[in-house]
């Protein structure tokens, strides 16, 4: 295997590896801004208030965005990386 198909392997992993974590992260990102500022607007300073609204979202996300992660990952290996285990 050469290094120009090695890197492009790797530049395609990763590229997959954003697409995959993107919904997850972007859900985090709004819910902890919004309870930041349901906390900042009404003084309310509960620990318990940040992390369970963020994974409460997040879960959701995850089981609704299943599908779409299984298919790109599958995708991924059969088209990419098995056929460089074969070796065609």
């Amino acid at each position: 295997m050469s290094d120009a198909v090695l890197f492009d392997t790797l530049r395609q992993g990763l590229w997959i590896a954003v697409l995959i974590s993107m919904p997850l992260l972007t859900v985090g990102l709004v819910a902890g801004l919004a309870v930041g500022l349901f906390q900042a607007l009404t003084s309310v300073q509960e620990n318990t208030l940040t992390f369970v609204p963020k994974v409460a979202a997040m879960m959701v996300v995850f089981w609704v965005s299943m599908s779409f992660m299984t298919s790109t990952l599958v995708s991924f290996f059969t088209g990419t990386i098995v056929p460089l285990i074969a070796g065609s």
